[in-house]
């Protein structure tokens, strides 16, 4: 059936703010849904209160609308533009949520606005759990038994019904808001009344634990001629008991039993033609016992989720894209395989490697956090890696994950403690899976693993085989190791670093150069989604060890963007969103634009962005390789935050160009004692400061620039490890813990600004001229990290003096420094004297929220001048702001009950929205700065 012709405007409604449990992948879904339709020639316009996504970019939609996500913002949209129908899908359980909100106020019928994507009926029947459970029953789908409670004492009569252990479910939540397990009687009465007042219905589903139960989700898609396809299965590591969100995965489903899973398909079909009649994604979620290959369905979401932009990643099958096209009437058959170009998308894809993902946690932000992992997420990004092994992929994905591990251990960072190792075991956290392996090594029985992890014995076997690799890796010295052997090694994962360390006396640099001496360097496969039996058309690469290479390199000048591998506090996604703009200026300037990522949730890992995508760790290892092959002019490194600045030195050491600010004018910058040299020598004021290398040193430093102090470690982002200590015991303490989490890590102790007003400005040089992006003011006083507080574009509080002196401050450290590209300056204001606290040469968390609120492609402007192919002289510059913009920050305490929530210099939001006024006298600002006046006087 051809594309509905009713169909001219579509609205899609986002997901707002990142939080845990629903964050950046739906910024993907939603820009590829948007572009999907343009492609059609309709218009679309987008609902996000997010500025730091891409989604919410001119380059995405026609028309987008940073406004926050209520009815009321969708009345007045429906009411300045003729908008035929609304897609709710791509928008994650918030963009649901409102779509049923507005359906049940009538909004959609009053302005004639058609649904599309999904049943708002199906809604009610997937997300209220009484009613899923009933229809499952009807249709005859197993389901845990269970009981539905709206008040304490049904929730106390189901649970004597059912039994214990229990887990607790709450309707209309996100990421398991709410829920948990109940072992115990003891621990019910708590756990109910959380679970009740986080629905927003008062509802909860008392349901049978099927702990230790394995895992499984499918990916569906349906047309309008009721024809589904799975797109991808996918096995979770962890069995029941960990959210899958929580859960390391792998794709496709390694342990399942084909019988297994053709009873698994034929049950998710059913049950996605029983929620109601609607062309679109789903995500199903099932249990299956391991004695007896029973199965029970856990839930089904009528929407794209966290998995749909995994499964895309995985496959090379863009879920989103296709399912916007059979919102609006096309039939799988008649949508073209995006990557044969030859085949239908009514084709179910085939992997012939196996790709894992790993959840990335920052438990380090919240201190006195439960570590422990279950039914409600906790956290805050992932990696994805993929090879032609499970464990290759496995150990891929470990050096993906920005935690100083070198793969799945053999890097000196081992737990030795048996006690530790066998509670960790018991009691799953972020580590969990390093200690399996530390386990191993110290000859832990792997029955024994088995039974406490309950985690399937192939995977332990496969891990098990690393032990064993590494004690034959022992008998050989560098020299002598047999090529036959260190393919091997390679083939299952070992980075350099990792075979250098158990060698002993050998030095990663040395380990390369004997591989390849040996002809054994990484080849680079394509993703196909048909296993190589039609051609692809789509330079879309992951790294192994064969014979064949199937990335070739052009004759075009090219240039590689680095990324920002996993979202976390701190480096969030936008970051992705400045590496986009990065690759289109690249592509824009003749460049053969290349990007280098392992985060599945991200747009810049999208095949259709870059010229050529490699799906690889950001990690010194791989980039060289890639690097090795495609030589490029030059490398991006200021788009990618920490991560790919973390590079900067290594490529520098290598005679690798770094496009923009040199490495060493960046190292002055990162340096606070080369900084605050140059700021004295520009005649800038800052706050006093030391350096100090360990806690008596630290000490003498404090009572030199006097206390209070603010005390932090060197080379970090977020405000990691940052604390403000006013005594010599305190600091002790603070510097020894520092040192502890960062070894090797300098210590730097500034005289605090107590009291004092902090503020930002972002800026581009081009060598010589510089253009301010933006000025902004914080609400929060300085002392609460930048990325927590509240700022206000263009300032609202501030003298003409001050502003002049941040504007001439920012011009003068832009030229000293030798900026090629972005600049951003943190200052703090006391007695209307303007103190430079720091200095990044790279994009940084402010740009895009600049940019949406000036309406002005900054980034795009940023990579050209970096680039050498314009100079800022070369735009014409215009703002667009009436009034201020805001921006918020946004918290995810509600995952962590037991931790403060009270505000420091480390980074805690996950995070933010943007808010226009008209004028200062707006209510909401209003409150904002009546709350920081109740800070300024603490």
């Amino acid at each position: 059936m051809p594309r509905d012709t009713s169909i001219r405007s579509v609205l899609i409604i986002g997901s707002g703010p990142i939080i845990i449990g629903q964050a950046a992948e739906f910024d993907y879904s939603g820009s590829q849904a948007a572009l999907s339709l343009k492609e059609e020639g309709i218009s679309v316009s987008i609902i996000n209160s997010n500025p730091a996504t891409i989604m919410t970019d001119k380059v995405i939609a026609d028309h987008v609308y940073l406004r926050p996500l209520t009815v009321d913002s969708i009345v007045e949209i429906l009411t300045e533009q003729s908008i035929d129908a609304v897609l709710p899908t791509m928008g994650g359980q918030t963009a649901l949520n409102l779509c049923k909100e507005a359906e049940e106020r009538g909004v959609w019928e009053k302005y004639g606005v058609k649904v599309i994507g999904v049943d708002v009926a199906a809604i009610e029947k997937t997300e209220n759990r009484e009613a899923f459970r009933q229809l499952m029953v009807d249709i005859g789908v197993g389901v845990a038994n269970s009981r539905i409670a709206n008040s304490f004492l049904e929730g106390k009569e189901a649970a004597q019904e059912i039994g214990y252990p229990l887990v607790i479910r709450p309707s209309y939540t996100l990421g398991g808001s709410g829920g948990g397990f109940v072992h115990k009687k003891e621990e019910f009465d708590h756990a109910l009344k959380r679970g009740l007042e986080a629905s927003p219905t008062h509802e909860v589903l008392v349901e049978q634990a099927v702990l230790g139960w394995k895992e499984y989700e499918l990916e569906l898609l349906r047309d309008s001629n009721d024809n589904v396809i799975i797109i991808c299965s996918i096995e979770n590591f962890d069995p029941m008991g960990i959210h899958t969100g929580d859960s390391i995965t792998v794709a496709p489903a390694m342990t399942l039993s084909d019988r297994c899973y053709q009873d698994m398909r034929n049950q998710a079909i059913k049950m996605m033609r029983a929620i109601g009649n609607f062309a679109g994604g789903c995500n199903v979620q099932f249990s299956v016992n391991p004695a007896n290959d029973e199965i029970i369905a856990i839930e089904i979401n009528p929407r794209v989720s966290r998995s749909s932009a995994l499964a895309s990643k995985a496959t090379g099958y863009p879920i989103a894209k296709i399912a916007s096209k059979l919102a609006i009437g096309y039939n799988l058959d008649e949508i073209e395989n995006q990557i044969t170009k030859t085949t239908s998308a009514y084709f179910e894809p085939t992997l012939d490697y196996v790709i894992v993902k790993i959840p990335r946690w920052n438990f380090d932000k919240f201190k006195g956090a439960n570590m422990e992992l279950g039914l409600q997420m906790k956290s805050v990004g992932e990696v994805m890696a993929i090879g032609r092994t499970f464990i290759e992929a496995l150990q891929k994905a470990c050096q993906s994950l920005e935690i100083s591990r070198a793969g799945l251990g053999a890097d000196g960072k081992h737990n030795r403690s048996i006690d530790e190792i066998m509670y960790g075991l018991e009691h799953a956290s972020w580590n969990r899976l390093f200690l399996i392996k530390d386990a191993m090594s110290m000859g832990v029985p792997l029955e024994s693993i088995r039974k406490v992890t309950r985690i399937d014995k192939w995977f332990l076997s496969q891990i098990q085989e690393l032990v064993q690799l590494e004690t034959e890796l022992k008998r050989y010295s560098l020299n002598n190791i047999p090529k036959d052997f260190f393919v091997t090694l390679k083939q299952k994962g070992f980075s350099d670093i990792q075979i250098a360390y158990l060698l002993g006396n050998v030095t990663e640099d040395e380990v390369y150069d004997r591989r390849h001496a040996l002809g054994i360097k990484r080849v680079y496969k394509m993703v196909d989604t048909c296993a190589a039996e039609f051609s692809a058309k789509t330079p879309y690469y992951y790294s192994t060890f064969e014979e064949e290479n199937e990335s070739h390199r052009s004759e075009k000048k090219k240039v590689i963007v680095l990324g920002s591998g996993p979202n976390r506090i701190g480096q969030g996604i936008e970051f992705d969103y400045s590496c986009v703009h990065g690759i289109l200026a690249a592509k824009e300037s003749g460049y053969e634009a290349i990007m280098v990522n392992c985060n599945p949730e991200t747009v810049s890992t999208d095949f259709n962005i870059a010229d050529k995508l490699y799906f690889e760790p950001v990690f010194w290892e791989h980039v060289r390789e890639i690097i090795d092959l495609e030589n490029p002019e030059g490398v991006i490194v200021q788009l990618g935050g920490q991560t790919a600045l973390k590079m900067a030195e290594k490529l520098h050491e290598h005679g690798i160009k770094i496009i923009g600010t040199s490495y060493n004018d960046m190292d002055v910058a990162e340096d606070r004692g080369r900084f605050s040299d140059l700021l004295k020598e520009l005649e800038i004021p800052y706050p006093r400061y030391g350096v100090a290398e360990n806690a008596e040193e630290a000490i003498v430093v404090a009572n030199e620039v006097g206390y209070p102090v603010l005390v932090r470690p060197s080379y970090v982002l977020g405000g990691q490890g940052m604390s403000i200590v006013i005594n010599d015991e305190d600091l002790e303490k603070a510097v020894v813990k520092l040192l502890g989490d960062l070894p090797g890590n300098r210590v730097l102790i500034d005289h605090f600004l107590d009291r004092a007003e902090e503020t930002e400005s972002d800026s581009i040089c081009d060598g010589e001229d510089v253009h301010i992006v933006g000025l902004m003011e914080h609400i929060e006083p300085a002392g609460i990290h930048s990325g927590d507080s509240s700022a206000v574009l263009p300032p609202f509080g501030l003298s003409e003096e001050v502003i002049a002196n941040m504007e001439a401050y920012s011009k003068k450290i832009a030229r000293a420094l030798n900026v090629r590209g972005l600049l951003n300056i943190q200052f703090a204001v006391k007695d209307n004297k303007v103190y430079v606290i720091e200095a990044n040469p790279r994009a940084s968390r402010t740009v895009p929220f600049i940019a949406k609120a000036y309406q002005v492609p900054y980034i795009n402007i940023a990579t050209k001048v970096m680039l050498g192919v314009n100079k800022l002289k070369d735009f014409t510059i215009e703002r667009k702001l009436e009034g201020f913009a805001i921006k918020e920050p946004v918290f995810s305490f509600d995952k962590f009950p037991e931790v403060t929530k009270e505000l420091g210099p480390e980074m805690k939001s996950t995070g933010e929205a943007i808010r226009f006024i008209k004028n200062l006298e707006d209510p909401y600002f209003l409150k904002l700065v009546k709350d920081k006046s109740m800070y300024l006087s603490k």
